[in-house]
C-alpha cells in the first residue's frame, strides 16, 4: 500500500491531548495502518497574527488504501470533529493535519497539492518528519527528508530571489532584508553596457553574461554569517545564457559557470517570482528605463521559461514558487518561509 507522511500541529486548548486524539483516530481507521508517530515538539507560530500560543508539532507515517483526495477528506473530517473551524490564514487552531507526502506522488489541484508546497523549508515539519520518515523522498526536490533537514542545518542563512526581468526581485529583496533584518546583496547594473547588450544580443551576449557571472560570484563573497538576501540567484546565470547565447557558445559558458559555482555559497531557500511575459513587459514600459524599452515580449517569455526550467534541475534544493503574486502577498510568504527555517 502507498506510504504517506502526515504533519500534526496544535496551538489551542490541550495541545498534546488533541494531537494524540487525532493520531488515535487514524490508528482506528480500518483502511489505515499507522507505522510510526514522532515525538511532539514545541515551536513558535509562523506567519499569521502576532501573539499566538506556541505550536506543538509532530508527524506520523501510515500505509493506506485510500487515494490522496479521500485521505485529505478524512484528515479534514478529523480536524472538524476535534474542533477546528477554518478562519484566518495561519491563525490559531486546535488541530492542523497536513498531508505532506503520498509515496512520491505529485499532484496540483485546487484542493490538494503534493508534496505539500511549503514543507521543505518548515523546520517544525521536517524535524519530526525526519524521526519517522528519514528515507522518504520529496519528489519535486528529489531529496530525502533527512537531506532536507541536513540542508536546513548546514546551508548558509541565505535567501536568493530569482525571476524574469521586472519580476520584482529587487523590491522584494530590499523589503525582506529590512524586515528580518538581513544583509542585502544586490546586483549593480551597468546601464550603458546593458543598453549596448540589448541593442546587439548576438554580438554582446558572451561578454555580458560572463560579466554578470563574475559579478554575482564576487557579490556572494561578501556573504556574512547573519541572514542575507540577494536579488539574484547565482544559478540563474545559465538560464539567461540559454536565453541569449547562440547554441555553439553555450557549452563553454556552462563549463565556466560550473567552475565558478564550486566556490559560491548555496542558498537555504530559492524564491522564484513568476509572472506572464505580458505583465513583465507592461512593468518595463511603466518604469521607463531607456535600455529596457528594446526588450520584446518574446524575449521576456524565453527568459522566464529558462529560469523556471533551471529551478527544476537536479540538486537545486527547496524552491518557493510565487506565481503572479502581489508585493504584499509575496513578502508575507517569503517572510513566513524564512521564519519557518529558523
Amino acid at each position: 500500500m502507498p506510504v504517506c507522511l502526515i504533519g500534526l500541529g496544535s496551538n489551542e486548548g490541550n495541545r498534546r491531548h488533541t494531537l494524540e486524539a487525532a493520531a488515535a483516530c487514524l490508528v482506528a481507521h480500518p483502511r489505515i495502518h499507522v507505522a510510526a508517530v514522532s515525538s511532539w515538539r514545541e515551536t513558535a507560530s509562523v506567519g499569521g497574527p502576532a501573539g499566538q500560543t506556541p505550536f506543538l508539532n509532530g508527524a506520523l507515517t501510515a500505509e493506506t488504501a485510500l487515494p490522496p483526495q479521500d485521505l485529505l477528506a478524512l484528515l479534514q473530517q478529523i480536524e472538524h470533529d476535534l474542533g477546528r473551524r477554518r478562519g484566518e490564514r495561519w491563525g490559531p487552531r486546535p488541530i492542523d493535519l497536513d498531508l505532506l507526502l503520498y509515496d512520491e506522488a505529485t499532484l496540483n489541484t485546487p484542493l490538494l497539492e503534493l508534496p505539500h508546497p511549503r514543507m521543505a523549508w518548515r523546520r517544525f515539519v521536517i524535524e519530526p518528519a525526519a524521526e519517522v520518515a528519514a528515507t522518504m523522498v520529496h519528489p519535486t526536490t528529489g531529496w530525502t527528508v533527512a537531506r532536507l533537514l541536513e540542508h536546513l542545518n548546514t546551508a548558509a542563512s541565505y535567501v536568493a530571489i530569482t525571476g524574469g526581468i521586472a519580476a520584482g526581485k529587487s523590491h522584494l529583496a530590499r523589503r525582506l532584508a529590512e524586515a528580518l533584518p538581513a544583509q542585502l546583496i544586490a546586483e549593480e547594473p551597468d546601464w550603458p553596457r546593458l543598453d549596448a547588450f540589448y541593442a546587439d544580443p548576438a554580438g554582446q551576449g558572451w561578454p555580458m553574461e560572463l560579466e554578470f557571472l563574475n559579478q554575482r560570484a564576487g557579490l556572494l563573497e561578501r556573504l556574512e554569517k547573519q541572514w542575507a538576501v540577494s536579488d539574484f540567484w547565482f544559478d540563474q546565470s545559465p538560464a539567461f545564457a540559454r536565453a541569449w547565447l547562440p547554441p555553439e557558445q553555450l557549452p563553454a559558458f556552462i563549463d565556466r559557470w560550473k567552475e565558478v559555482r564550486r566556490g559560491v555559497p548555496r542558498p537555504k531557500l530559492i524564491v522564484l517570482l513568476d509572472a506572464p511575459a505580458e505583465t513583465l513587459l507592461a512593468r518595463l514600459r511603466s518604469r521607463g528605463r531607456p535600455c529596457e524599452q528594446r526588450l520584446t515580449e518574446e524575449q521576456l517569455e524565453r527568459i522566464r521559461q529558462a529560469i523556471s526550467e533551471q529551478t527544476r534541475q537536479g540538486d537545486v534544493g527547496p524552491v518557493l514558487y510565487l506565481s503572479n503574486a502581489g508585493h504584499d502577498a509575496a513578502f508575507a510568504e517569503v517572510l513566513a518561509a524564512v521564519r519557518g527555517m529558523e
